[in-house]
């Protein structure tokens, strides 16, 4: 099959209608409001909602408010949460917190920021925080330890402590 095709006149040929219309836009889009964000000094307002970093928390006395019961290691679905329970020494002044993990890490390469880790914590020990950028160099330093997933996500001061208020609400129906 042959495809006939028009024949161009002496201004087409010059291609410039085309490199003028390319102009046009290139100068159009020169004058427009500029929507680049200058990232280290201006940063992007974080919506409510947001789901960012898994971070773990400690309570107001300092102390770590994990138990070690695994549950955010079973329910992430990349598996980027490994927990090491603690070993036959088990911290008993620790209050509420029976068996504090010896290691808690989180992959943040593999973390996808879904946020069933919060969700499932019966301890209320990990939040997502509105943390954005992540920086690294090496894969080994996107694997946050529990050192640094304690002092990233600080002291949660929540006015009402979790045990208390499943206390009250117990009492409020009845059950001691």
């Amino acid at each position: 099959m042959i495809v006939s095709r028009k024949k161009l006149n002496w201004l087409e040929r010059l291609y410039l209608p085309a490199i003028l219309s390319g102009l046009r836009v290139t100068l159009r889009h020169f004058f427009r409001r500029k929507v680049t964000m200058q990232y280290p000094e201006e940063r992007w307002v974080v919506p409510t909602g947001y789901r960012g970093a898994p971070y773990l928390v400690k309570d107001q006395a300092g102390r770590t408010k994990c138990v070690s019961c695994q549950l955010c290691e079973f329910v992430c679905p990349p598996r980027a949460i490994r927990i090491d329970p603690p070993g036959p020494d088990i911290n008993e002044s620790a209050g509420n917190v029976e068996k504090e993990p010896q290691d808690f890490r989180i992959d943040m390469l593999r973390c996808i920021f879904c946020g069933y880790c919060q969700e499932v914590c019966p301890e209320e020990a990990i939040f997502l925080q509105e943390d954005y950028s992540l920086i690294g160099r090496t894969r080994e330093e996107m694997v946050y330890g529990k050192d640094k997933l304690l002092e990233l996500g600080g002291v949660h001061q929540d006015g009402i402590l979790k045990w208390a208020r499943k206390q009250r609400e117990a009492e409020e129906q009845g059950v001691h």
